[in-house]
């Protein structure tokens, strides 16, 4: 019985069902690489679902928590603040797309940045309703699923869900569902469900994650912020996993050109540690009343210092301009492999920046999802040594997260390892191939 296998056991006797799991137990990584307990070494593509964008245990953020730790673990904000939370949130400030004045609030995961954007969107609108998108993913509380457009594995049997929280269609060139036709599923909303002077918010991520890597287009988030501005509806930039260097500008929004009111922040903010925030315009952050918004470990000290240190490294390393490189190493990889023949099953690549994925179909021409394969891909590269992430709403996308910071080698043996993992899989396929 090896190490793996004796945890996985107890982990069965010991963790609820529900709690989703890899058979990868971890017992050190460093940077984009991870040995677990049975001393096999693994290739980070995932990097803790977009968490690690600096690698794991960055000597800068390992240090400034360890300072942080020597002086004090937890006050409560609320009780006795700290200046560390003060200079991130004048930081956050000063970074946050909205072009204008604003003011931050720190909590401890993305659910609860999402939430706290609809609370503070919800307060200076007086209005109550919420518009999301098909295909998101904005948490897993019970707000965080009723916005979330994905069933499985987020929603089902978990209803019901809070009221006044309406979707959207999201733009889907790939297949076939242009922005002309989402704005029009906007109207027919607007139209037919609620009337636009009763929503407080739109929250849109500009890449949707768990939905499958879909780039909201430029003309989309530019038609979303005139329909905002017409309607005095407040515009919430979900970016816990695009943001923090990750898409090659620091802000996914940034690509559009479109400035939101309210940014939401997590998982990369903080380097590995808890920590999310939510950034926006001060007229909007100021009308919740003192004392509604924050939380017992709102903004830990500990994770505080941790942000702090990710906003140094992402400045001193460039990582927005490594992001950039990385996504475009990886993306020509990935399209000098789907050219090849008998490589007609991967349908689409796409991405932003470091955010990049492959879309598996059975036919170019059908476009028909193939989750098997996508399946079979991402067990064939962790047989090898490599972790994958798939994702979308149709199960069929492999979503590539790489820390910024991997060392150019490394991300060669990756991508060497995701080569022959496809053509393994593809091999053993027995589905017939169209082109």
């Amino acid at each position: 019985m090896t190490v793996s296998s004796d945890l996985h056991s107890r982990q069965k006797a010991a963790v609820a069902g529900g709690v989703g799991t890899r058979a990868i137990f971890a017992k050190k990584a460093l940077n984009a690489e991870l040995w677990d307990v049975d001393g096999r070494r693994f290739i980070d593509f995932a990097a803790g679902i977009a968490v690690n964008n600096t690698g794991h245990r960055h000597p800068t953020i390992m240090r400034a928590v360890a300072e942080q730790a020597e002086r004090f673990t937890h006050t409560c904000f609320h009780v006795a603040p700290y200046e560390g939370y003060v200079r991130l949130a004048e930081r956050l400030n000063a970074i946050a797309p909205t072009g204008a004045e604003n003011r931050t609030m720190l909590v401890t995961t993305g659910a609860e940045a999402v939430e706290n954007a609809v609370k503070v969107a919800r307060a200076y609108t007086g209005r109550a309703g919420i518009i999301a998108f098909s295909g998101a993913f904005h948490g897993r509380t019970m707000l965080g699923m009723a916005l979330t457009g994905k069933v499985m594995p987020y929603k089902k049997n978990f209803g019901p869900f809070p009221a006044d929280i309406y979707h959207a269609p999201f733009p889907n060139p790939y297949l076939g569902f242009s922005t002309e036709d989402a704005i029009a599923g906007l109207e027919r909303l607007f139209a037919a469900d609620v009337d636009p002077e009763r929503i407080a918010a739109f929250i849109v991520e500009p890449v949707q994650g768990e939905g499958g890597f879909n780039i909201a287009p430029k003309e989309f988030l530019i038609r979303l912020r005139e329909i905002a501005d017409r309607y005095a509806i407040v515009l919430i930039a979900d970016e816990v996993q695009a943001g923090m260097a990750r898409t090659g500008k620091m802000f996914g929004f940034e690509h559009a050109g479109v400035k939101p009111d309210l940014v939401t922040m997590a998982k990369g903010l903080a380097g590995g540690f808890p920590l999310s925030a939510v950034t926006g315009k001060a007229e909007i952050m100021n009308a919740a009343h003192p004392g509604g918004l924050g939380g017992t470990y709102a903004g830990n000290p500990l994770s505080v210092a941790a942000a702090n240190a990710v906003l140094d490294v992402i400045e001193s390393e460039k990582l927005c301009e490594r992001a950039a490189e990385v996504g475009r190493r990886i993306t020509e990889r990935l399209t000098s492999i789907a050219s090849r023949q008998g490589m007609e099953r991967i349908g689409e690549v796409r991405g932003l920046g470091a955010m990049v994925a492959f879309e598996l179909v059975e036919d170019r021409e059908s476009k028909a999802a193939s989750p098997a394969i996508t399946n079979r891909i991402v067990a064939e590269a962790e047989a090898r040594g490599l972790i994958l992430l798939s994702c979308g709403t149709r199960l069929n996308v492999i979503r590539l997260l790489p820390p910024l910071t991997i060392e150019w080698d490394v991300l060669e043996d990756g991508l060497n390892i995701l080569e022959a993992s496809i053509e393994a899989a593809f091999s053993d396929a027995t589905t017939p191939v169209a082109a």
